[in-house]
């Protein structure tokens, strides 16, 4: 029998490890959802909507186990019933998929209120959310935030949006560091342009899927499978930032 021992690096299993998926109830946050409880992660997701929400766990618990709530994560008295149903639910935390985010525009053709509103779910929630995980984990967990490649485009037409994910961006960077030394990494995986309801109405779901096919948009379910490869490799080994860009430029 060959001998590849040296061929492989050690690869820890998931099962029976549990996660915080916020935003898991549509797009990249369900796909995420979806593949790690088929790995036998028990997952607890949190969306916006009820609706979405009963299509999510009924996919997730046919793959697996989970369960979740309709919160919106801006609010601080929702935020704290998220974690307190987390808690119950799962019993301790020790993988943070950080997802939950709105689309946002162009600063000045956005409302002040609206812009507000924005900044809160793309960026203070985001950082409410890893602070209130952070607090509940242990040695061996896992905080993996999903930012964009607008962080990295800076295009013009989404400068709200593109702050928020650049604030994002330095915040993984600096986190990661006041963390390293307790064994919780953090991760941030910025994906390209990639299918999902947040792309409507400009993107319909025909759009979408002639995108995908045409290879000039990613599926949800690629970003999950990074988020897969940044959570099994060795505890030694530190993924922390990956790209996830469509191979030919999208339009």
């Amino acid at each position: 029998m060959t001998d590849l021992a040296d061929a492989h690096t050690q690869q820890p299993s998931l099962s029976g490890r549990r996660a915080i998926v916020t935003g898991g109830t549509t797009g990249i946050g369900r796909a995420i959802a979806v593949l790690l409880a088929s790995y036998g992660v028990k997952v607890f997701v949190c969306g916006r909507n009820a609706e979405h929400l009963a299509d999510a766990l009924e996919r997730i618990r046919e793959v697996g186990e989970g369960d979740g709530v309709v919160v919106d994560l801006t609010d601080p008295e929702a935020l704290a019933r998220f974690f307190a149903r987390a808690d119950r639910y799962l019993g301790s935390v020790d993988i943070a998929i950080i997802n939950a985010a709105v689309p946002a525009d162009a600063l000045v053709e956005t409302p002040e209120e609206a812009m507000r509103y924005q900044v809160a779910a793309d960026f203070t929630a985001y950082l409410a959310t890893a602070q209130s995980a952070a607090e509940r984990m242990k040695a061996g967990s896992d905080i993996v935030l999903i930012g964009s490649m607008s962080a990295v485009s800076r295009k013009g037409g989404s400068s709200i949006y593109v702050a928020a994910k650049s604030g994002i961006q330095g915040f993984a960077t600096s986190f990661r560091e006041e963390l390293a030394e307790e064994d919780i990494k953090v991760g941030l995986i910025e994906p390209g342009f990639t299918g999902a309801d947040f792309q409507y109405p400009v993107f319909s779901p025909e759009d979408q899927v002639k995108a995908i096919n045409d290879e000039v948009m990613l599926r949800a379910e690629d970003i999950a499978v990074a988020v897969h490869f940044m959570l099994t490799q060795p505890r030694r080994t530190a993924v922390s930032l990956m790209r996830v860009e469509t191979r030919r430029k999208h339009p």
